[in-house]
C-alpha cells in the first residue's frame, strides 16, 4: 500500500557516529569500501538505512546514515543476523578501535547531534 500523493514524507532519523581506524588499515579499508560487497549495500538498503556515508579525518572514521524505516532496532537486528554482513564484519573489526567512552554494546560510537538546518 502506498501513501496518499498528499501525505507528508516521515521525516528520516540522523544518525551520527565515531570509530578509531588502525592508521596501517587505513589504505585497505579505503579499497574495501570502494568495493562495498553487494550483500552488504543490498543489506543497508532493505535495513531502511539512506544518504549512508563515512568519511576519515587522520585516524577517526565519521559515519552518516538517515533511517527512514519504522523500527531501528529490528532492522539493525535484521542487518545483524545476515550472514553476508556478519562476514563483512569479521573483515572490517580487526582494522577498527571502537572508541573507550562509546556505550555499552556499541562498536561505533553514537555522536549527539548539536546543530541541523534543511
Amino acid at each position: 500500500m502506498t501513501a496518499p500523493e498528499n501525505a507528508p514524507e516521515a521525516t528520516p532519523q540522523r544518525y551520527g557516529m565515531v570509530l578509531k581506524i588502525r592508521p596501517e588499515k587505513i589504505e585497505e579499508y579505503k579499497a574495501y569500501h570502494a568495493e562495498v560487497w553487494p550483500g552488504v549495500a543490498k543489506m543497508i538498503t532493505e535495513c531502511n538505512i539512506t544518504n549512508y556515508s563515512i568519511y576519515l579525518k587522520d585516524d577517526y572514521l565519521f559515519s552518516y546514515f538517515e533511517y527512514v524505516g519504522d523500527d531501528f532496532e529490528a532492522d539493525m537486528k535484521k542487518m545483524a543476523d545476515d550472514s553476508v554482513t556478519q562476514e563483512w564484519w569479521e573483515v572490517m573489526m580487526p582494522m577498527q578501535d571502537p572508541l573507550p567512552t562509546r556505550q555499552e554494546g556499541e562498536w561505533w560510537a553514537n555522536m549527539e547531534e548539536v546543530f541541523h538546518q534543511d
